[in-house]
Order: C-alpha cells, then sequence, then structure tokens
C-alpha cells in the first residue's frame, strides 16, 4: 500500500461528513428522474443485485450518489454504514477498490443484521471491479452498491457474466424538463400526461390551449440546444462561457485523458478527427469508406474509434431498420450525446439559432437522447429506416412492446404533405396503427389520419421533449 490507512481515512473522511453527523453541503434540494429509480434500488431494492450507473463526464452520476446517501440517511440509515469513495481521486485510485473497502471495514464494525451502502464513484480506475462486484452480490447478502463510470459501457465490459448481478442506470444530460428545473424557470400551466399515446384522444381544444400555453418554453428550449443538458454549463448565463466549459471538459478530459489512461489511445489527434467529423455531421449516415478515406485513415481505425466514443456515451449508433443483411450491410447513423455539443466544440455560440438546418438537427439529436432515456430498458433497438430505391427516410424507429413506432422530426416551418411521404410510405408498408411527426410550429400540433388509416401525431417539439421528460411514450 503507497499511502498510510490514516491517509486513506482522511480522504474517506473529507468524502463522508455524514460520519461526524455533518451534513454535506451543496447538494440541489430538486433531484434527476432518476434519483427516484437509485433510491428505490438502495431502500428497498426490487432484487439482490448491484446497481451501474453510466453515463458521460459530468452529467450528474455524483450528485445522484449523494443524493442517494442523503436519503439514505433520512430513512434511518447509521451513518457509519455508508461508504462513498470516488476513485477519481488519486489517492483513492492508486489504494485501489479492495484496500478502500477494507480501511472503511476496519473503521466502521458493521453491526450485525445491518446492511451496508458502498457507493463508488468513477469506478473504471479500479482493477477487476466487475469480477468484485460479481462476488459481493454472490457472497455479501447484506451489502447493497451502487457505482458510476463515464468512460466504459459498464454492462458490456466484463469478461464475467454480469447477468444477474448489476441493474443498469443509464444517465444522460438534462432532460428538457430538468434543465427548466436546475435554471428555476416558473412553469407554465400544461395540461399533463402520462403517456405521448394518450395524447391522440385529446380535443382539438385541449391541444390548442396546450400550444397556447407552451408558447413561453419556446425561448427556453432553443437556450437548452446551445447550453446542452450538462449542469454546470446549464447554470453559466454566458451562452460562449458555457460552450467553451463544455468544449474543455470534452476534448481535453474524454478525448486527451480518458481515452489514453483507460484504453491506451496514443493517437489522439486522429481521434479528435473523427469527433469533430461527427460534430460536423450530426444525426448523420455514415459511410465509414468515405471518412476514412478524407480523414486518411482506415476503416478499421475509423470504426474501433466510433466504439471508444461510444463506450465513452459521447455518440448513439442506430442500425439500419430491418433483420439480417439488411443491417449488416447498411450504414449507421449516429447522434451525439447532447444537441449543444456540436455547437460548443464548433464554439458557434448563438449562430445555430439562424441556421435552420443546423436547427433542426440539433432538435432531432436533442428529440432522439429523450425517446432513447425514457424507452431505452423496456425497447429492445432503435433504428432508422430508409428505402434505396425511393430514398424515403424515417429517422427514429423505436421497437415498443413488440411494435414498430415511428418518429419524424421536422424542425422547419409548417408541415406539409411532401414533408411526411418517408413516414406515410414505412407506416403504410407496415400497417402501422399511429406515427409521430415532431414540428417547429406550435400551430401544427394536431392528429392527421392518412388514406391507409395510420393516425400521425404531429407534435411540437418544445411540448414533445417536455412531456417525455415526465411521461411514457405507450
Amino acid at each position: 500500500m503507497l499511502a498510510t490507512k490514516q491517509q486513506i481515512y482522511s480522504v474517506l473522511h473529507e468524502y463522508n461528513p455524514w460520519w461526524e453527523n455533518a451534513a454535506d453541503a451543496g447538494l440541489p434540494s430538486w433531484e434527476r428522474v432518476a434519483s427516484v429509480e437509485l433510491k428505490e434500488w438502495m431502500i428497498s431494492p426490487p432484487t439482490p443485485r448491484a446497481v451501474l450507473i453510466s453515463g458521460a463526464r459530468q452529467v450528474g452520476k455524483t450528485t445522484l450518489l449523494r443524493q442517494a446517501i442523503r436519503a439514505l440517511i433520512e430513512s434511518g440509515v447509521a451513518p457509519g454504514q455508508i461508504l462513498y469513495a470516488t476513485f477519481d481521486h488519486p489517492l483513492l485510485k492508486l489504494t485501489g477498490l479492495l484496500d478502500v473497502v477494507k480501511i472503511w471495514e476496519e473503521l466502521h464494525a458493521r453491526k450485525e443484521g445491518a446492511s451496508e451502502y458502498l457507493l463508488l464513484d468513477e469506478i473504471q480506475y479500479t482493477a477487476d471491479w466487475q469480477t468484485w462486484i460479481k462476488h459481493q452480490v454472490d457472497f455479501h447478502k447484506q451489502r447493497r452498491i451502487a457505482a458510476t463510470g463515464s468512460a466504459m459501457p459498464l454492462t458490456l465490459t466484463s469478461p464475467e457474466s454480469g447477468v444477474g448481478r448489476w441493474h443498469t442506470i443509464k444517465l444522460p444530460t438534462l432532460s428538457f424538463f430538468e434543465y427548466l428545473k436546475i435554471k428555476e424557470i416558473q412553469l407554465p400551466n400544461i395540461k399533463e400526461t402520462k403517456s405521448l399515446r394518450d395524447v391522440f384522444s385529446w380535443t382539438d381544444a385541449q391541444r390548442i390551449k396546450a400550444a397556447e400555453n407552451a408558447r413561453k418554453l419556446v425561448p427556453y428550449f432553443h437556450d437548452y440546444l446551445l447550453r446542452g443538458g450538462f449542469p454546470e454549463t446549464a447554470k453559466i448565463e454566458n451562452v460562449t462561457t458555457a460552450q467553451k466549459l463544455l468544449r474543455e471538459d470534452i476534448v481535453d478530459k474524454v478525448l486527451k485523458r480518458d481515452m489514453t489512461a483507460l484504453y491506451g489511445v496514443r493517437h489522439i489527434l486522429d481521434l479528435e478527427k473523427v469527433f469533430l467529423y461527427l460534430c460536423l455531421h450530426d444525426g448523420g449516415i455514415l459511410d465509414i469508406k468515405h471518412i476514412a478515406e478524407n480523414l486518411g485513415m482506415t476503416r478499421p481505425t475509423v470504426n474501433n474509434f466510433l466504439s471508444l466514443l461510444e463506450s465513452a456515451h459521447l455518440i448513439y449508433r442506430l442500425h439500419p431498420y430491418g433483420y439480417g443483411k439488411q443491417i449488416l450491410k447498411g450504414q449507421d447513423k449516429v447522434y451525439l450525446a447532447d444537441a449543444a455539443i456540436s455547437g460548443s466544440v464548433l464554439l458557434k455560440g448563438k449562430a445555430l439559432l439562424q441556421d435552420t438546418a443546423k436547427l433542426g438537427v440539433a432538435v432531432e439529436t436533442a428529440f432522439f437522447k429523450h425517446i432513447f432515456t425514457r424507452l431505452y430498458q423496456t425497447s429492445i433497438a432503435f433504428s432508422y429506416w430508409r428505402d434505396h430505391k425511393t430514398h424515403h427516410e424515417v429517422d427514429i424507429v423505436a421497437e415498443v412492446g413488440g411494435s414498430s413506432v415511428p418518429f419524424e422530426v421536422k424542425y422547419s416551418g409548417s408541415i406539409q404533405g411532401a414533408d411526411l411521404k418517408g413516414i406515410r410510405a414505412f407506416c403504410e408498408q407496415k400497417k402501422l396503427p399511429r406515427a409521430y411527426v415532431v414540428t417547429r410550429e406550435l400551430a401544427d400540433f394536431r392528429v392527421v389520419t392518412s388514406d391507409s388509416g395510420t393516425q400521425f401525431l404531429q407534435i411540437p417539439a418544445v411540448l414533445a421533449c417536455y412531456w417525455l421528460s415526465k411521461s411514457e411514450l405507450e
């Protein structure tokens, strides 16, 4: 052990003020939607499993853990039975997971029959953490463990099977509703809905009223697209400063530090080139051969970098809709993890709001994040559809309850019949009962029925993201 037990305990003491009955200062009173799920697994778990929280840097994973600790203490858990440790700290990283837990065990003897709570931040910096968690779940039933990681796909990295040992919570950047909460915006009186599907049965009057009440949220929605859903940058008043900070966090800390430390990436400049390409083509369909030729790399290198960026939770990849050869021969579509990343990396400032095409891409990216966050636990897959003969496309297709649910984002003026050719063709081909079209104009909030009988809910993006932050899709 490189440090003494006293030195390690001093670090742990700073991170665990409740051991001395001190309050954990600086915690926000409002909580993320994921907080409810985490507290359930820590206080009254449905089954004995560890919880793994994955997400990009600066999305609020540490705050989520600290708020869970506050809830545990308020529920009557003895403070000494709770350990919080972050392996982003150099001393704890060098000490290692096993020795940190051992020192805590020596200093805080477990009460007979009492549960222990281990909340471990940035666990990817520790060796063999997957095997350790598996062992804890199998042989230490009294322990409830929550761990976070920002530069790894927590559910996929283990050579050991994690099935039945952990439950995964994917923490994305702030939803639009969470952004409004962190900015302390007074919310308008908008009719609530438990499901977007319920909106199909609303009256025209109900939709008109909801759209009008949502009008005051449109400027905040555009602001959200510029600043992004990272809690720290969301609170910065100056847009340029917020984007500069976000750029530094992503490029300097994730691409240059994490990729080198965790994956041994040596050609960081090449990785940056690929990431910059994605920022310039957010929401685009990737031609790997074209990218490789333009950037002077091999196709395997480009594919490897894409996998690393996905592991760092900076991008989402969608396969083409279909099965077998349709997927194998198809090209992936890529969304950045947050709508503000592209503008921040390119330092665009407020120019996005004057570029109709780029604004539409940002809205599509934001909408996909909301759909993914709401459905990833229940959706088998997300994809996009493209007919190579007619060139018709559908932006997003989610598999929900064994059915395909298509979404088309049209954030440029009022919806015209020609705008819906792709999604109409897809619905007619698959004989789907309903579909969603995300619009810009509040006046486009309506239900339209096609000749084939498909119902299309045309819903303004500001309302779609607002409701998806709080409700279910189906």
